[in-house]
């Protein structure tokens, strides 16, 4: 299980594609605890570096499979609703014809957004994590056997809209994107540090709906960047096309990596 957010650990996963107690909880049950619950901290800790050990291991292997391949893999990563299968539908039909584009679709339940990846005639694998809140190494290493991408591709991941436990499980990605929308509001950076810490870009999406919404760009950039100075921010509009050549320039510059 995750020791972070306690979902089960394989428990409920589908891949399709083409081819411990509390100290302030109530007890339900009837028994006297001569014992303290000083170990419960400890075990959660021992348990959390157990998980990410096995799945650093897998997301080594996965980012090897396909630095061979010459794959760039790109980690999407943003709370529901901010806008990444948007993005990905139209980062598909802008790029056509310049290289091969697959996807991996997360999402606890349904297949909806799977069907509008496939709609660009994108081959796209849909993982659905049942009671997950996030993507793992062993999913992808899953994904991609079902539906291999070709050599010399970009490889949209989409992780499960959660911006807590993604952050922590390395997929054997080249990059991770952190996703935000102005209806949000521009403090998510400061309420979830540790996702914005991991960033390799962070995209500030939906600025069409600026002159409806409070939402300060340049106090989101700098608290993005008081957590990673290195962070590249890119503010667009995935439904417009404003500010989306930065991003399309920022892939390029991850599959010059691959």
């Amino acid at each position: 299980m995750c020791a972070t957010c306690g979902c089960g650990e394989g428990a409920g996963v589908r891949i399709s594609g083409e081819s411990g107690h509390s100290q302030d909880h109530e007890h339900p049950h009837h028994h006297e605890h001569p014992h303290s619950h000083e170990h419960s901290h400890s075990t959660t800790v021992v348990l959390e570096q157990q998980v990410l050990a096995k799945n650093d291991e897998v997301a080594t292997r996965n980012r090897e499979w396909m630095r061979r391949r010459r794959i760039a893999a790109l980690n999407v990563m943003s709370s529901p609703g901010a806008g990444k299968t948007t993005l990905l539908v139209r980062t598909i039909n802008d790029l056509r014809g310049r290289f091969p584009v697959a996807v991996i679709e997360g999402d606890q339940e349904t297949a909806l957004d799977a069907e509008r990846i496939r709609s660009t005639g994108s081959p796209v694998v849909q993982v659905n994590t049942g009671a997950g809140c996030h993507l793992d190494a062993e999913m992808i290493d899953r994904a991609i056997n079902v539906n291999r991408p070709l050599d010399d591709s970009l490889l949209l991941i989409e992780n499960v809209g959660n911006l807590v436990c993604p952050a922590l499980f390395d997929l054997g990605e080249e990059g991770k994107v952190v996703l935000i929308s102005t209806p949000e509001g521009a403090d998510k950076p400061m309420k979830y540090p540790h996702i914005f810490a991991v960033a390799d870009l962070v995209i500030v999406n939906k600025i069409d709906l600026l002159p409806y919404v409070e939402f300060d760009v340049e106090a989101c950039i700098r608290q993005a960047k008081s957590l990673n100075p290195a962070v590249r921010v890119v503010v667009l509009s995935a439904t417009t096309g404003e500010g989306l050549s930065q991003w399309y320039d920022w892939i390029d510059s991850r599959m010059a990596l691959s």
